[in-house]
């Protein structure tokens, strides 16, 4: 569920960062900004509180772009995309689920307001029409999907797609209901979208279909909800541990890991000591090559 920060959350960080001043930090501009560039980042900024949402741009052409999930954070997505010059005028979206926390934001997605839009939406679930057209419904929501003046198009798909120059792939996971992971493939680039995703030994599995899939891709965005014991205790909630996550990225060697699909209840602090801890245990278990990141509000990375 989206989970923005607390007032005395807030409180908190700025009783910190005070703390940590001392009148050298003040005396000037260059001193205040060494100051502020020094903080940790769970200080200075927010990892964000928004559910699942991501977009990816071609690198050849950035008004090409896929959609991944209408969590919450569309709705901002949806904002910014709107304000680019030119405006797009097709939007295509995938879900890897659907489940609330990945469709919630979809009836806030502005641009699907505007009749020069096209939406297309895909999923490998055949009933995909009926389940969106029912959240858009009442007693769900009072705007029902035809309030939406773009035109809209549904494409379930099982197989490879070929999309402007986007190789799209997906394959089903460990999630209570099913969900949906998808490669990428733009010329060599590979990115994966691995969210809500409890990792199993038949993923690590170096079978015909898992090393298409999952080799060499060069940026997994995998779920890591969990710490070891909480995933031991929440067995089959379909959710994974950051160092199961870290195992799965050495074993399939992919080159750049982000941690994501956060827990509500985790704070900024907590998260990114889940980083630094993933970190540590690739070097404590002598794996190398793999960067990771912390999936926060607005990251972008390039391939």
């Amino acid at each position: 569920m989206p989970s923005p920060l607390l007032p005395s959350q807030i409180r908190s960080k700025i009783s910190a960062i005070i703390g940590r001043l001392t009148p050298e930090d003040l005396a000037g501009q260059e001193n205040r900004e060494r100051f502020m560039a020094g903080l940790p980042p769970w200080l200075f900024g927010s990892v964000g509180g928004n559910t699942p949402c991501l977009s990816v741009h071609s690198a050849d052409k950035p008004s090409r772009v896929l959609i991944f999930d209408g969590g919450s954070g569309i709705r901002e997505m949806g904002n910014a995309m709107y304000r680019e010059k030119p405006k797009p005028s097709l939007y295509r979206l995938f879900f890897s689920h659907f489940h609330w926390d990945h469709i919630q934001g979809l009836p806030f997605f502005g641009p699907a307001y505007d009749p020069s839009v096209t939406m297309e939406f895909y999923s490998p679930v055949a009933e995909m029409e009926q389940i969106i057209r029912a959240q858009m419904s009442p007693p769900n929501f009072p705007v029902y999907l035809e309030a939406m003046g773009s035109r809209k198009l549904f494409h379930p798909f099982k197989g490879p797609l070929e999309v402007e120059g986007f190789r799209i792939s997906c394959k089903k996971m460990n999630h209570p209901g099913d969900s949906y992971s998808y490669l990428v493939e733009e010329g060599e680039r590979r990115f994966i979208y691995a969210t809500d995703t409890e990792l199993t030994a038949a993923d690590f599995t170096k079978d015909e279909e898992n090393t298409r899939f999952f080799k060499n891709a060069d940026l997994i965005v995998i779920d890591c909800q969990y710490t070891l014991g909480e995933a031991i205790e929440k067995y089959n909630w379909g959710h994974s541990a950051f160092s199961m996550a870290a195992d799965f990225a050495a074993n399939w060697e992919i080159k750049h890991m982000v941690l994501f699909h956060h827990d509500p209840t985790y704070s900024d602090h907590k998260l990114y000591n889940m980083l630094q801890s993933a970190r540590w245990y690739l070097e404590r278990m002598n794996i190398r090559g793999i960067e990771l990141t912390l999936a926060t509000e607005g990251l972008e990375i390039k391939l």
